[in-house]
């Protein structure tokens, strides 16, 4: 059994430019933020990005990190549109490869089990088919004769999530309402990267909570971060809500101020001090 623990700067040092990385989490829920973080502190640029996009995405766009976005949506689920990836759009800074919520989940899916596309009813009849003229259709080879969307396997590099809890041989938990398709980012990618609100032993993750929690298995996991308040700012149910004060913050503020304010230290910690201090400014 291999301990797996690291630091973000050590997950970091193991990604490079050019990169294809999926980000787990689902708009402003569970977004492994302090991973991407450490990414924006390094000089890795040129990415493709697989997410269900929130302000992970809007940070790296941001910043000029993305050359490729592939998505469903990019929201911050009480903010309905991204303000920062809207603003990389208006400016062209990046392609954006559209797919609907249903065919991005059955494109992970077909890259976990190592399939070039799944065949989907999912877009049939729907303008994803013109957004994306990428998308190639299959006609059944059964008596039925059926049309479907053949959705390509999203494969990536790397793939960041984050959850409650783990343990040091990767395997991780979610303790939420939702899964969001983090294991399905971590079968996909060739490596995958988990952060986690706190490291346990092996045995806690079934102490008190259902089988079915243990969202992510260690088979699957390159490296495990220990990353309290590591979601911040958005939600990591049952242990934090978003931070709706400091989302707004973020979401009014033009990105060199935000950037300068917050993103300018060196590490996670001082991330997590220029946060406190904000909020103490606010009481």
């Amino acid at each position: 059994m291999t301990d797996k623990t690291m630091t973000p700067e050590e997950v970091v040092s193991r990604l490079s430019s050019g990169m294809t990385v999926g980000i787990g989490g689902w708009g402003s829920r569970r977004k492994p933020m302090a991973l991407v973080r450490a990414l924006l502190r390094s000089e890795i640029t040129d990415l493709t990005v697989v997410s269900y996009g929130g302000p992970d995405v809007g940070l790296l766009a941001a910043a000029g990190r993305i050359r490729t976005l592939v998505t469903a949506f990019v929201t911050l689920d009480s903010i309905p549109l991204e303000p920062h990836f809207r603003a990389a759009r208006e400016r062209g800074s990046l392609e954006l490869t559209e797919i609907d919520e249903a065919m991005f989940m059955w494109g992970l899916h077909a890259a976990a089990n190592r399939l070039p596309f799944l065949p989907v009813r999912a877009g049939i009849g729907s303008d994803v088919m013109r957004v994306n003229p990428g998308l190639r259709t299959v006609t059944s080879p059964y008596d039925d004769g059926e049309e479907f969307v053949a959705v390509p396997a999203l494969r990536m590099d790397a793939a960041l999530v984050h959850v409650n809890r783990a343990d040091r041989l990767g395997n991780g938990q979610y303790l939420g309402p939702d899964p969001y398709f983090d294991d399905l980012f971590c079968e996909a990618a060739d490596t995958a990267y988990v952060s986690c609100e706190q490291l346990v032993e092996t045995a806690e993750l079934t102490k008190d909570a259902p089988p079915q929690s243990l969202l992510v298995s260690r088979h699957s996991v390159s490296g495990v971060v220990e990353t309290p308040n590591g979601a911040h700012f958005t939600s990591c149910v049952p242990g934090h809500h978003r931070d709706e004060a400091f989302q707004k913050l973020y979401a009014t503020t033009p990105w060199p101020e935000f950037a300068a304010r917050f993103l300018s230290g060196a590490t996670e910690h001082d991330y997590q001090s220029a946060v406190q201090a904000w909020h103490k400014e606010q009481q």
